[in-house]
């Protein structure tokens, strides 16, 4: 650690509130990884023991009514085995390397979903796996990220409406959007400039648009697959956060039922459902950081050196507004705001206000969903002067975050 610098002092210097919320949440995880593996070995262990017991069992029966040595049906099983890698199995599942197979497998692989059940076999088709998945998944994670911009941009606008109808209820706003009493419509459009969407009404309404979906797939996959309710909502989760571990994988049949209209419904549950755990998956890592800053401000520890003296806020940390102090300068020519803590920058993980978007570039809610979806086809976004803007700016969730380190950096040098 390096000395505190101040005159007189002889301790050490505090660390920055990023590298403290890292090391604890590395801590914290780490913590999980320990109860999950804890949870899951009391829950499971004792099956896998009785399955094993169970399969000794039929082995030593069936090698004694076959007249087989133990070595032979072993080297029969692992013959078995590989043709199982390679697609054969004893139930008659359709081909795997057909066009419509093969469609399926380079889905799960751009999507990173990777069920397992299909796997290349050549080396040719190894080699081309690493770059097709590299480019594919690069590609896939960019949709997931504009798509929840497109979410954000939504649920921002739906709520906000909600947000003006609650303020003429209450007599803020003028029903008619005419002209009001001065003092009346002023204190109105502050409250709706300075506003932002909850993160939490966002998680909500993303949480219960991701069990809506889950529901209506599972209902189709028990249908169509035989499959248990409950083990179809566990398959959509497994595939919708792209985990994938493989053991129950839908549309593996010869045939089904109205085959066409089952297959584009699992593509568009599928796609869907990906695309809202995904998004919502952003939004509770934005919960999690403000759970994280609430204990770092629950264990601040100032420096028995240096009173007064605690954690240095880091450039990107999300603080509560009343905690942080910022020095405002408007331009009544170009209504640009400066802030001295932040130079322009949004803090990593924070909606952006109302008010500051509207001070920075003179526009409404409309034409911010169209400068999103500008940034999204490429197309260059009007900036205010203290906004700083280039290649690497733009983006939510973990592109925004990477675009927002990638743009302090270049400006810095």
């Amino acid at each position: 650690m390096m000395a505190c610098r101040g005159a007189g002092c002889s301790g050490f210097a505090p660390v920055s509130q990023d590298t403290a919320r890292f090391a604890m949440l590395a801590l914290l995880i780490l913590l999980y990884l320990l109860c999950g593996a804890a949870v899951f070995s009391a829950l499971e262990q004792p099956k896998e023991k009785q399955a094993k017991a169970r399969w000794m069992q039929r082995f030593e029966q069936f090698s004694q009514k076959h007249n087989l040595s133990r070595s032979d049906l072993e080297n029969f099983l692992r013959h078995y085995e590989e043709a199982s890698m390679a697609g054969v199995r004893v139930d008659g599942l359709k081909a795997r390397w057909d066009f419509p197979g093969a469609l399926y497998f380079v889905g799960t692989v751009v999507s990173t979903i990777g069920f397992g059940m299909t796997t290349p076999a050549t080396v040719g088709g190894k080699i081309f796996l690493i770059f097709y998945g590299l480019i594919g998944c690069a590609a896939t994670i960019l949709f997931f990220n504009l798509f929840l911009e497109r979410i954000i941009t939504v649920l921002a606008f739906v709520l906000k409406s909600c947000h003006e109808v609650q303020h003429r209820r209450k007599g803020v706003l003028p029903h008619d959007g005419g002209q009001g009493p001065g003092d009346m419509r002023q204190r109105g459009e502050d409250g709706l400039a300075g506003w932002k969407p909850s993160v939490y009404c966002v998680m909500l309404i993303l949480c219960v648009a991701a069990v809506i979906i889950s529901c209506c797939a599972s209902a189709m996959y028990s249908s169509m697959e035989g499959w248990g309710y409950l083990d179809s909502l566990y398959f959509c989760f497994v595939a919708f956060s792209t985990i994938g571990f493989g053991d129950m994988v839908s549309g593996q049949r010869t045939t089904y039922q109205s085959q066409t209209l089952y297959s584009l419904g699992n593509f568009f549950f599928i796609l869907l459902g990906a695309c809202c755990i995904y998004s919502l998956f952003n939004v509770i890592s934005i919960v999690i950081k403000q759970v994280l800053n609430w204990l770092l401000k629950k264990l601040e520890i100032p420096c028995r050196h240096c009173p007064g003296r605690s954690l240095r806020p880091g450039r990107n940390a999300v603080v509560p507004g009343h905690f942080r102090t910022r020095v405002r300068n408007i331009s009544i020519d170009t209504d640009a705001v400066n802030e001295s803590e932040t130079d322009g920058r949004r803090m990593s993980g924070e909606m952006i206000s109302m008010r500051d978007f509207l001070a920075a570039n003179k526009v409404n809610l409309a034409i911010m969903q169209k400068q999103l979806s500008e940034t999204a086809n490429g197309y260059p976004r009007p900036s205010g002067s203290a906004n700083r803007h280039n290649e690497f700016s733009g983006g939510v969730g973990a592109l925004g975050i990477m675009n927002n380190r990638l743009a302090e950096t270049s400006v810095d040098r």
